[in-house]
């Protein structure tokens, strides 16, 4: 038989075993128990649910644990923070979860949800809610 198609004893015999560790290792680095979010610079969840209570987000939105009459002219914001997408095609990162705060028609021209005049700041508070709702 070829020496090419013979099974060769690897030079690193134990380089399987390790590289099976690794790929185990990388899969549980998720299981550590805490929670998978996106981290917002410069925002605050605890502020951001405030505000959106302040700008009576829930008059359009279910969204947990913000009072209101959890209202159904947009989706429920309840997984929010798992979503692959925002309204449906922006990517769910948080530079962009800002700018959909801030300027929702400028980033999907026609959507029902309208500019609220919301501050960066304010944008970046609210956005790091957002991502915890899972």
């Amino acid at each position: 038989m070829p020496s090419h198609l013979t099974p060769s004893v690897s030079r690193y015999p134990a380089a399987p075993a390790l590289a099976a560790l690794a790929f185990v290792g990388i899969g549980l680095a998720g299981c550590s128990g805490q929670t998978d979010t996106r981290h917002v610079r410069g925002g605050d969840a605890d502020t951001g649910k405030r505000l959106m209570t302040q700008y009576q987000c829930t008059t359009c939105h279910v969204i947990p644990q913000v009072p209101g009459p959890n209202g159904d002219a947009g989706p429920s914001l309840e997984k929010v923070g798992r979503l692959s997408y925002i309204a449906g095609g922006i990517p769910n990162q948080p530079d962009r979860m800002v700018a959909w705060l801030l300027d929702p028609p400028a980033l999907k021209p026609g959507t029902r949800m309208p500019s609220m005049g919301l501050t960066e700041q304010e944008a970046r508070h609210m956005a790091a809610y957002l991502y915890t709702l899972r």
